[in-house]
C-alpha cells in the first residue's frame, strides 16, 4: 500500500455520548447512534473529541467510550480516538490502550489551560511521538488550547513518522494552505482535516483530505453529500450544500454554550441524549428551547427531522432498556412503600 493510499480521508464524526437519567454513559443508545452514523455514510468516528465533551468524563470513562465504539464499529470504519490527557505520561498510557483496542490512530490536542510557546508545543508532541505505539494526528483548536503554528507542524511532520496528520479547527483557510504547502512535499502521507464545518467545501478544494465535523453527527447525510460532490468536481451543487451546512453549523455552535446545541440537534433526530453534566442556568435552558424550535424548522425544510421523537435513530431500538426498567421498578416500589404496601 502506498503512502498516498494510507492517508486518512473523508468525513469523521466527533460524536457526542448519550447519557442516562443518572448521568452515566448510555451504552445502548451510543451503540444505536454509532450504527446510525455509519449507515448514513460517515467515513470514520472520533470519540473523545471536543464535541464528545471529553473533559467531562473520567479517564476510565473515556477508555470505556472508545471500547464501546470500537466494539460496535466492528471494523466497518476507522476509529480515530481522542487520547488527550492531563500530562504526557497519562496521554501515552491512553495511546497504548487504544492501540491494543485497534484504533486506527489517536488525536491529541495541543496542551490546554497553560498557554505554551511554539517551542514547547513542539517538545510536547515530540515526546509523545517518540514513545507512542500508535499513529498520532495533531489537533489544533486555538480557542481552547495552545496554537500549533505552521513551522511547528512542518518540523513535527519532518522529524516524527508517527505523526501522520492534523485536525485544524481554526477555520483559517490561508493557514491551511500554508500548512499543506509546507508539509505535503516532504510528507505525502500526511493528512489535513478541517474541524470548521462552515468552510468544509473550500478546505477540500484547496487540498484538505476531509473533515472532522460536528454537523456530521447531526446531519451525516448532508455533510457526506457535500464531501462527495466537492471531490466529484460538482462545485455548483456543492456550494449550495455548503451554505445549508453553514446554517446548521451556526445554529449548533452559536445558539448555546458548546456543545449543547449538538445535544439538541440529536434529540431532534430522535436520540435519547440525556442531560449534560454541565449545570445550565434557567436562561440558558430557555435559549435551548428556542434553539430546538429554530433547528427543527431548519432541518424540516431540508427533510432531515424525525416524524416524531424517537422515530429516527431509535427505529432500530428493540426490546427493553434494562436501565429504564430498573428505574421504573424503583419508582413503583417507592410508590407502594409510600402507601404502606409491602
Amino acid at each position: 500500500m502506498t503512502a498516498e493510499a494510507e492517508r486518512i480521508r473523508g468525513i469523521y464524526v466527533p460524536h457526542m455520548v448519550p447519557l442516562t437519567e443518572r448521568g452515566e454513559i448510555n451504552e445502548r443508545e451510543l451503540r444505536l447512534y454509532i450504527d446510525w452514523m455509519i449507515d448514513r455514510g460517515v467515513h470514520g468516528l472520533y470519540p473523545n473529541g471536543s464535541t464528545s465533551e471529553f473533559t467531562r468524563f473520567t479517564p476510565q470513562e473515556r477508555r470505556r467510550i472508545v471500547e464501546i465504539v470500537i466494539d460496535q464499529v466492528a471494523g466497518r470504519v476507522p476509529v480515530l480516538a481522542g487520547a488527550a490527557e492531563a500530562n504526557v505520561r497519562e496521554t501515552l498510557a491512553a495511546c497504548e490502550y487504544y492501540h491494543k483496542l485497534g484504533a486506527r490512530a489517536v488525536a491529541i490536542v495541543s496542551p490546554f489551560y497553560y498557554r505554551l510557546s511554539p517551542d514547547n508545543v513542539y517538545a510536547y508532541f515530540r515526546e509523545i511521538a517518540e514513545h507512542t505505539p500508535i499513529d498520532v494526528t495533531l489537533y489544533n483548536i486555538p480557542m481552547f488550547a495552545s496554537p500549533i503554528d505552521v513551522p511547528t507542524v512542518q518540523r513535527l511532520a519532518e522529524e516524527c513518522p508517527r505523526i501522520i496528520g492534523i485536525k485544524d479547527s481554526s477555520g483559517d483557510l490561508a493557514q491551511m494552505m500554508r500548512m499543506i504547502e509546507a508539509v505535503r512535499p516532504i510528507r505525502p502521507d500526511f493528512s489535513f482535516l478541517t474541524g470548521w464545518d462552515a468552510v468544509l467545501m473550500p478546505m477540500l478544494v484547496i487540498g484538505c483530505d476531509g473533515g472532522i465535523n460536528a454537523t456530521a453527527g447531526v446531519v451525516p447525510e448532508l455533510t457526506r453529500k457535500l464531501y462527495d460532490l466537492t471531490l466529484a468536481g460538482r462545485l455548483e451543487e456543492a456550494r449550495t450544500l455548503q451554505y445549508k451546512l453553514r446554517k446548521v453549523f451556526d445554529l449548533l455552535l452559536y445558539s448555546a454554550d458548546f456543545p449543547e446545541g449538538v445535544r439538541v440537534g440529536l434529540a431532534i433526530r430522535g436520540f435519547r441524549m440525556g442531560v449534560g453534566r454541565q449545570p445550565l442556568s434557567q436562561k440558558h435552558q430557555q435559549a435551548l428551547a428556542q434553539l430546538h424550535q429554530a433547528l427543527w424548522e431548519l432541518l424540516s425544510q431540508e427533510g432531515y427531522p424525525c416524524e416524531a421523537p424517537g422515530a429516527c435513530g431509535p427505529e432500530a431500538r428493540t426490546g427493553f432498556d434494562p436501565a429504564e426498567v430498573a428505574r421504573l421498578a424503583d419508582q413503583i416500589a417507592a410508590a407502594l412503600k409510600a402507601r404502606g404496601l409491602p
